[in-house]
């Protein structure tokens, strides 16, 4: 009779290695041997650190803003908000930025204009970093309430805020350009209190 099949791999296994060539391991994977074959683990995730936008950031910035949205903010507008004195942050993974926030704080009142996060590393906590230092700076300020408006399609974005307790008090007709016309915003507040 046939000599009976060798043993199915064990399982999250990708290929045998050649004990010969060390060229065969994966140089963006962690690996580790088990019985000749190699176990793939995840890379940790690069440090973050939340810091003041400068103007050296404005290429990568502007690229993501491109690659986020339809009607993107353009690299003079964001140029502009550095020179007006805005609270500027943007998030750094690694050596890439990954994210960005803009803040503009006046009479006792603060106001999201941007906010946005790589498409390539979204849902991994960055928007809620952002979201958190805007809202320190804005403390740190003296003010009282947090304003931004929001598109009431975008879904993901309106989770966030409400998640951080903001909520809907008004409504601006045709605010957003859109391909269909326009699209209104939704006006969100978030009142901060000092035991928040």
């Amino acid at each position: 009779p046939p000599p009976p099949p060798p043993p199915p791999p064990p399982p999250f296994t990708t290929r045998r290695r050649n004990p010969r060539l060390v060229s065969d391991w994966s140089s963006d994977v962690c690996s580790s041997d088990l019985r000749g074959w190699r176990m793939i683990m995840p890379m940790a995730e690069p440090p973050t650190v939340v810091r003041d936008m400068t103007h050296g950031d404005l290429a990568m910035v502007s690229d993501i803003e491109r690659r986020s949205y339809e009607f993107p903010w353009n690299h003079g507008v964001f140029r502009d908000c550095l020179l007006a004195g805005y609270q500027n942050i943007v998030l750094v993974r690694g050596e890439e930025v990954a994210g960005y926030g803009v803040l503009s704080v006046a009479a006792g009142e603060a106001h999201i204009l941007n906010l946005c996060v790589d498409p390539e590393v979204r849902s991994r906590g960055y928007g809620d970093k952002l979201l958190d230092e805007m809202r320190f700076r804005a403390r740190a300020a003296s003010v009282r309430q947090v304003f931004l408006e929001v598109r009431p399609s975008n879904e993901r974005a309106l989770a966030l805020y409400r998640k951080k307790g903001f909520h809907q008090v008004a409504n601006r007709p045709a605010y957003y350009q859109a391909h269909d016309g326009r699209e209104d915003a939704a006006v969100l507040v978030k009142k901060l209190v000092t035991e928040d």
